[in-house]
């Protein structure tokens, strides 16, 4: 039985608190990224080094998930997210104060700044248990809406540290994750009458890796949220290169593509609610297949190639929205955290893989249009897979609930 969500304003109140949650976790999360040209410079860092710094807090806030999303199912948001929140206070800190005089430094504290990307992993089945299933597509799709705290840490980081100095960033970050954490722990509440996960870890993960769903999903996030993360990276790089344009305009660009997917995000959530997951996920991979291979083209950038970076963006964006709305109708109650954990993993790990095999591809052949075949591929591919297995599941896990009910 799905927990019965609380009527009234509340519900509205936790998805509101726990997406301002999310949006400052990210924020902490993201400090390295925009620094790192600065650290380069500074500590004399090679390329790799300089790769390898910004992507530790990445790798780890992904595989963080996992075990944060199986706790979450046994302790809830209510605990989960203050104490996601007072630990990320740490690595911020110890950057922004004493870090950033040595590399390894640096990586000692952005290893734990990790912890800040874990917070998806709480989020996702603290709102669950707040809605009815016909309103959490739209629900978490907002929670989702929260990765835009990146966004935060890409407009700020830099000014920040002209204007106060190398710690100021950090400092004040620092300080919006304590507010938060003490709002969060006087204001927060689980839902009523939440499933709460009763086994060991250990099991709780085992018996999650035994559901099919949460290998589909898998797949699903890893293209669709992979996909966002990736553009959202190499996004600037392949238009300089491969367009020619300025470094200002191509960021812009950029801008304009992530803020495009993370408004898509809900409206994925909301319009699963109303036709079902499986349909807009279906929708979404048809249309990356199709623009990715007309990207391939390297058609003009006006318009064509405009077109075809915002219809990805728009279908990437939903796509993710979609993917955790269909977990939250097929996954099991008392599981929601620990498939969120794993998907959420995917995810973030599936956004590396594309800009390698473009910076790859571009070296060896000088064209960007293989690695977008490929894209259009595994978009294919997942199309495929949605269409003919998640649907039969869905389909199942629907009939189940209305024999139960």
């Amino acid at each position: 039985m799905d927990a019965p969500a609380a009527a009234g304003r509340r519900p509205l109140l936790m998805l509101g608190l726990a997406t301002l949650g999310f949006a400052v976790n990210f924020w902490a999360w993201a400090l390295l990224s925009p620094l790192g040209p600065r650290y380069k410079d500074l500590l004399g860092l090679s390329a790799a080094q300089q790769a390898l710094l910004v992507a530790v807090p990445v790798i780890v806030g992904s595989l963080g998930r996992i075990p944060v999303g199986a706790l979450t199912d046994r302790f809830g948001g209510r605990v989960m997210f203050p104490l996601v929140s007072a630990a990320t206070i740490v690595p911020v800190l110890f950057i922004g104060v004493a870090g950033q005089g040595s590399f390894a430094a640096l990586l000692a504290g952005g290893f734990f700044l990790g912890i800040g990307g874990t917070a998806f992993a709480v989020g996702v089945p603290f709102v669950n248990a707040w809605f009815p299933p016909q309103r959490r597509g739209l629900a978490v799709g907002v929670f989702g809406a929260g990765m835009g705290g990146t966004a935060i840490s890409a407009l700020t980081t830099v000014s920040l540290v002209r204007a106060g100095g190398p710690a100021t960033p950090f400092v004040i970050t620092a300080a919006v994750l304590a507010c938060y954490a003490v709002v969060a722990w006087l204001v927060l509440r689980d839902a009523p009458g939440r499933p709460v996960a009763t086994q060991p870890l250990a099991a709780r993960m085992a018996a999650t890796l035994k559901l099919t769903i949460t290998w589909q999903a898998c797949v699903l996030y890893a293209v669709a949220f992979g996909g966002y993360v990736a553009f959202s990276v190499y996004l600037p790089a392949y238009l300089q290169t491969g367009y020619g344009l300025e470094q200002a305009d191509a960021a812009n660009r950029m801008a304009g593509f992530v803020l495009l997917a993370v408004v898509m995000r809900p409206v994925g959530g909301w319009l699963s609610d109303r036709v079902g997951p499986v349909p807009v996920l279906a929708g979404v991979f048809t249309a990356i297949t199709v623009m990715a291979a007309v990207q391939a083209l390297t058609p003009g950038l006006m318009p064509v190639g405009t077109i075809a970076f915002l219809t990805m963006a728009a279908a990437l964006g939903a796509g993710s929205g979609a993917t955790f709305a269909l977990i939250a109708q097929v996954a099991p109650p008392d599981k929601v955290g620990s498939v969120t954990g794993l998907v959420g993993a995917a995810g973030g790990l599936g956004g590396f893989v594309p800009p390698l095999v473009m910076g790859f591809v571009y070296g060896r052949l000088g064209s960007y249009g293989p690695g977008l075949a490929l894209l259009a591929v595994a978009a294919a591919l997942t199309l495929a897979l949605t269409v003919t297995a998640i649907r039969a599941a869905a389909s199942r896990r629907t009939a189940g609930q209305a024999a139960a009910g």
